[in-house]
């Protein structure tokens, strides 16, 4: 099979009116690896605004239930990107995750900020790290995509262009990126649930940890206080993710068949399976008490 078989495929999709099976076939064949790497480095990366980590902190979610969260995200995601966003299957995911975030006072730009990280993490990482970067095309397509998830969970005022996206994410991380305790402990928590996953849990823990650090920015590491890991480390651990790279693109086989996250080994919550309805959480109040910020409206059914 042509190495570039997919990328032939997406070129001949049209971005816009089918920006969603052009999403499916980068996430679930030709980056699955990678794509889910960089969109759990995305959500890691929020809880350095103290707004979202406090809040996640003050759920108790993340930090008390850390891998039924991961899952949870993870699963409701992957039931729109598999099911189509139009779909009974993918409707209701929208719906469960709009009930989530509907009780809690979270402000139209948190909402924004985490978004453009979806946007804007996947394609930064495949352009250092993965077998090949996306296309021009491809960006679009995935700016698209990303852009009718955030109009089914009433975002308002989304960014239209992939650098307007890139913008919004820099300024708001300078603005907003903070040390708080709670954001730290959500953190140390979704590190620690990293140690646990297949291969990464046959190595030492202490190993894992410097990896993920070698992998952030200044900024971010200043805002959880972790040590910043030495040049040699940075150096090492990056030119292992790129051998890596090089390694898929000339010595493996195109993927053939979807890989769907509810498939890897890293989900665990649900061994006998799952009801998108019952994922998450269901809380009856916001626990945190918030100034006077403007949460961004829950669409309810989109």
């Amino acid at each position: 099979m042509n190495r570039f078989a997919v990328r032939d495929q997406t070129d001949r999709l049209d971005a816009q009116t089918q920006c969603e099976e052009i999403v499916r076939l980068l996430s679930t064949r030709e980056f699955p690896w990678d794509i889910e790497q960089a969109l759990s480095f995305a959500l890691f990366r929020t809880y350095a605004v103290p707004s979202i980590g406090v809040l996640l902190h003050e759920t108790g979610e993340f930090n008390q239930r850390t891998q039924k969260r991961y899952d949870d995200t993870v699963l409701i995601l992957d039931t729109i990107l598999e099911h189509g966003m139009s779909s009974p299957a993918g409707r209701s995911a929208f719906r469960r995750m709009n009930q989530m975030h509907g009780a809690y006072d979270i402000s139209n730009d948190d909402m924004r900020y985490v978004l453009s990280t979806f946007v804007v993490m996947p394609v930064r990482w495949l352009a250092e790290f993965g077998w090949r970067a996306l296309t021009p095309h491809e960006v679009t397509a995935w700016v698209n995509y990303y852009r009718a998830v955030g109009r089914h969970m009433g975002i308002r005022d989304i960014p239209e262009t992939y650098d307007a996206f890139s913008t919004l994410l820099d300024d708001y991380e300078a603005a907003h990126f903070a040390y708080d305790a709670r954001g730290k402990a959500v953190a140390d928590a979704t590190l620690e649930l990293l140690t646990t996953f297949p291969p990464t849990n046959l190595a030492p823990k202490r190993l894992v940890h410097l990896f993920a650090r070698a992998l952030m920015e200044d900024a971010l590491l200043d805002a959880f206080q972790y040590p910043h890991p030495s040049r040699l480390s940075r150096t090492v651990f990056r030119l292992a993710l790129k051998a890596r790279g090089k390694f898929v693109r000339y010595a493996l086989s195109p993927r053939r068949e979807p890989l769907y996250a509810r498939q890897r080994p890293n989900i665990r919550s649900y061994p006998d399976g799952f009801a998108v309805e019952s994922l998450g959480t269901f809380p009856k109040t916001c626990p945190v008490k918030h100034g006077t910020g403007q949460r961004a409206p829950s669409s309810g059914t989109p």
